[in-house]
């Protein structure tokens, strides 16, 4: 089979973890006969260098026309960099928006799971990881917050910023419905996260959620407030499967899911439309303080060009050999330096993605 990929390398480390992440592809095609074809095109800071804005038209429409697409990282320091002291649509930031705006990518799904092996690396006590922890969070991408109506004015001679945030039930339904489907393939929960008990938007919410859970009769529903989903996620993680919330509660949840695993640098992600299109990206931002040094983590790029193999492809048996071969370089005691301990073998960014193409046969 074949298959056209649009490559973001981004800024920061974007570009080395993305070389790798296309050596373990190529490595795929190799091995199962697939042919891969990347189209590079540019986004965030370095297209603000380039053409003035962090996405343009010509990179969109590019994106559109494949069958996904695989982004590294975008933005830089901000308080140090060019590319912040503009107004906040023409920063590196704003063509991730924009992108997921464009692409209808509405369903954002990041795993949260504890590798054996890097138990020492997470920082809750082992008491509480008990056997480990395994979730997958679904987070709406395209409304509410980050997508309302805003505007900053001075009212009395008061500075004051209104941000809005608008759901309708069927931006709610569809990606409830992404949560529920995963879960079948799980175990079968889902925990809804909302703040009901303050917000019109999140009783909307809890309303259009138990409703589709009427046609998932073997999925456990539960509802949870996102203030106690957050201690909740240090107390005790192993009590979640499929975590279902909205954008601006899943932004910080699935930031602090990654935290427990021990690394952000481990954890993949996709952000999905109603069929089968993606842009699969690592969890992390571009870490330009490391950029160039060639110890950047890309086994989150690799996992998440194994979720691309699995969500756009279908091609379930090759994402597995991926994921497989990841967890042998970590039980042979391969490490990046985020993921250290003593008695590992530490290696770079290259090494790793060359050990992890060894492995997959």
């Amino acid at each position: 089979m074949e298959y056209r990929i649009a490559v973001i390398p981004g800024d920061g480390i974007g570009p080395e973890i993305i070389g790798e992440a296309k050596k373990v592809l190529d490595r795929v095609g190799e091995v199962y006969g697939h042919t891969f074809h990347y189209e590079e095109v540019l986004m965030g800071g370095i297209s603000i260098d380039t053409y003035g804005v962090p996405l343009t038209d010509e990179a969109l429409e590019t994106a559109r026309k494949s069958d996904s697409v695989l982004l590294g990282a975008v933005g830089g320091n901000v308080g140090n960099s060019r590319w912040y002291d503009v107004a906040p649509n023409l920063r590196p930031e704003a063509g991730l928006l924009a992108i997921r705006k464009g692409l209808n990518l509405f369903a954002n799904i990041r795993p949260a799971f504890l590798y054996n092996g890097l138990e020492d690396a997470c920082p809750l006590k082992k008491e509480i990881i008990g056997p480990g922890f395994d979730m997958v969070i679904v987070r709406e991408l395209t409304g509410g917050l980050y997508f309302g109506e805003r505007h900053t004015e001075t009212v009395n001679g008061v500075r004051q910023a209104t941000d809005t945030l608008v759901y309708n039930e069927n931006e709610i339904r569809r990606v409830a419905v992404k949560a529920f489907d995963i879960a079948m393939k799980r175990k079968k929960k889902v925990t809804s996260v909302d703040k009901a008990n303050v917000l019109d938007s999140s009783r909307l919410w809890r309303q259009v959620v138990a409703e589709t859970a009427k046609d998932y009769p073997e999925v456990t529903l539960e509802n949870m407030l996102v203030d106690n989903c957050a201690m909740q996620l240090v107390m005790n993680p192993g009590q979640f499967d499929v975590i279902l919330t909205e954008n601006m509660f899943g932004d910080i949840l699935s930031d602090e899911a990654s935290m427990i695993t021990g690394s952000i640098g481990m954890l993949s992600s996709a952000s999905l439309n109603e069929g089968k299109f993606g842009l699969y990206e690592p969890s992390h931002g571009s870490a330009p303080d490391i950029a160039g040094k060639g110890i950047a983590n890309p086994i989150a790029t690799i996992l998440s060009a194994a979720m691309m193999l699995r969500f756009s492809f279908d091609l379930d048996k090759e994402a597995d050999a991926v994921e497989q071969a990841v967890r042998e370089v970590l039980a042979c005691g391969f490490r990046t330096v985020d993921i250290m301990a003593e008695g590992m073998t530490r290696v770079g960014t290259e090494v790793m993605g060359a050990r992890i193409c060894e492995r997959i046969i």
